[in-house]
């Protein structure tokens, strides 16, 4: 692939235009569905704890997938891999649109995951080969505009479909579109591949896909069933052990499935650590601020989204001035400024009222957002440009890989901050208030009295899981300030060709 594309000297826009498409319907399906949530519960009556297997069984599949593109788009071409994908995610979509029981739902849910599992790194690897160093930036803004602007358009437009129409027609609007986008690559995605004769190393998908599925299950599962659940720690031992094994396993192989080798470039392994920690601390956002919203402030799901809106609109059109502005000055100045932002205002965040005016969370989310514009784009591309070409497979699979585990582990340790503080204060509001307490209450003003509690007792929670986020951006200021701008390095393999190609010439000489 990386041959066919650079043969032609110009980037292929007709390809990265129909990728890029197909990677957003992929991400907008993925932010319409969290609003749809209740609607899905009271419909098919099931509890939250197994309604939220749609998203936690999506970034399972997501997990155990996503290591092996590395080795998918090694072997096939991007039309193979992309109708494969783009197949997948539309038959999991109509699954989706016409389930009437739970199962069939969460098989639809799988079946789209397998195809948005491939899509990203798919579209990373074209970009990374399409453009040089010097303007890959401006390339990964304009690619930022593109997928950020799913989950710019995404709560807002489940809100108002879900307030007008049945949940189901959130699939139904994707459907037609997913289709074209299908028909729009069988004609246009003309590449061809070169065949290529490695194979898949079985034993070590089944590693992979046990290891990253067991961390990711087991840190999804903590929130709702706690650290001291058997089948938590079970599944994240299982998992680490499998991990361990997997990663000792690639080391040894001459063609392992996914090369762990990549790390020993400094500004690759750095940029993965910040951008672990920042999806960590991003996770509070996204899970915090809809429940102080919904759940304390009672503010309706449309209203909801519409305040996440400008954050998402100003964090999207500030994508493509992020890259030119990381092509002239480097990742260091971006991500420090941008992390500095994203810190002091999730640390404002944590200083949540019951009165907090509905305009401050809508320009402190804004703020935010703008922050996070310079951080998550100009990091990962700084470290992907240090690897030689024939690790940007590797590269961008593991990038993907490990934000999904960042992703899970965030939100299970911002869940289990939130849960557990919230116990701790109203156990010490109650006791105040029983203090405090004069004559003998009736049960209407009892159960009053615990209703407040019970809401003030979620909001100072809700306020230290944030102050535990700002304490995980303030880690990424610091892993920030030793960012280098990155130039691509000599591959090794490259290296010892052309060692030996001069030691012959002496030898002749």
């Amino acid at each position: 692939m990386d041959h066919s594309i650079k043969k032609t000297g110009r980037p292929p826009y007709g390809m990265l235009a129909v990728l890029m498409v197909g990677a957003f319907i992929a991400f907008l399906n993925n932010t319409l569905l969290n609003i749809a949530l209740p609607s899905i519960m009271a419909d098919l009556k099931v509890e939250a704890s197994t309604v939220q297997w749609l998203t936690t069984g999506f970034m399972l599949v997501n997990g155990i997938l996503i290591p092996a593109t590395a080795f998918l788009i090694e072997k096939y071409s991007v039309r193979r891999l992309f109708l494969a994908a783009m197949l997948l995610f539309t038959i999991g979509t109509l699954v989706a649109g016409i389930a009437h029981t739970f199962p069939l739902l969460l098989a639809g849910r799988m079946l789209q995951a397998s195809g948005s599992a491939v899509m990203m790194p798919l579209l990373m690897n074209v970009m990374l080969v399409s453009f040089p160093v010097e303007k890959r930036g401006a390339a990964m803004g304009v690619f930022g505009l593109i997928l950020m602007a799913a989950p710019a358009i995404g709560p807002t437009l489940s809100g108002w479909i879900i307030e007008h129409y049945d949940w189901r027609m959130l699939f139904h609007f994707v459907t037609p579109i997913a289709i074209i986008v299908l028909l729009l690559g069988f004609f246009l995605l003309k590449d061809k591949k070169e065949k290529v004769d490695i194979h898949l190393d079985i034993f070590s998908l089944l590693l992979s896909s046990i290891g990253f599925g067991g961390i990711l299950y087991g840190f999804s599962s903590a929130g709702s069933k706690g650290w001291d659940s058997p089948l938590v720690y079970g599944t994240i031992a299982i998992g680490v052990i499998s991990l361990v094994w997997f990663i000792l396993r690639q080391l040894k192989l001459e063609r392992p499935m996914l090369n762990f080798g990549i790390f020993k470039y400094p500004m690759f392994a750095l940029s993965s650590s910040i951008t672990m920690v920042v999806n960590m601390a991003m996770f509070a956002g996204m899970l915090l601020i809809p429940i102080y919203v919904q759940t304390i402030r009672g503010i309706s799901p449309m209203d909801a989204g519409l305040m996440m809106l400008p954050g998402a609109l100003l964090m999207a059109v500030m994508s493509p001035i992020t890259g030119k502005l990381f092509d002239k000055f480097g990742g260091r100045i971006l991500a420090v400024t941008g992390l500095i932002i994203m810190t002091v205002t999730t640390y404002y965040f944590s200083q949540l009222t019951e009165e907090t005016t509905y305009t401050y969370l809508v320009i402190l989310n804004s703020v935010r957002m703008f922050g996070m514009s310079m951080v998550m784009m100009p990091v990962s591309t700084n470290g992907l440009n240090q690897l030689p070409t024939r690790f940007y497979p590797h590269g961008t699979a593991m990038n993907n890989t490990l934000n999904q585990v960042a992703g899970a582990i965030g939100t299970a340790l911002l869940v289990t901050v939130m849960s557990t503080r919230t116990e701790t204060h109203a156990t010490s509001l109650a006791a105040d208030a029983m203090k405090h307490a004069t004559g003998q209450p009736t049960e209407a003003a009892i159960a009053e009295m615990q209703q407040q509690i019970a809401m003030k007792a979620m909001l100072e929670g809700i306020n230290d899981a944030f102050l535990v986020a700002t304490f995980i951006a303030a880690v990424a200021v610091i892993l920030a300030l030793f960012i280098k701008r990155a130039k691509q390095a000599e591959d090794p393999l490259q290296k010892k060709s052309t060692d030996e190609k001069i030691a012959a010439k002496l030898v002749e000489n």
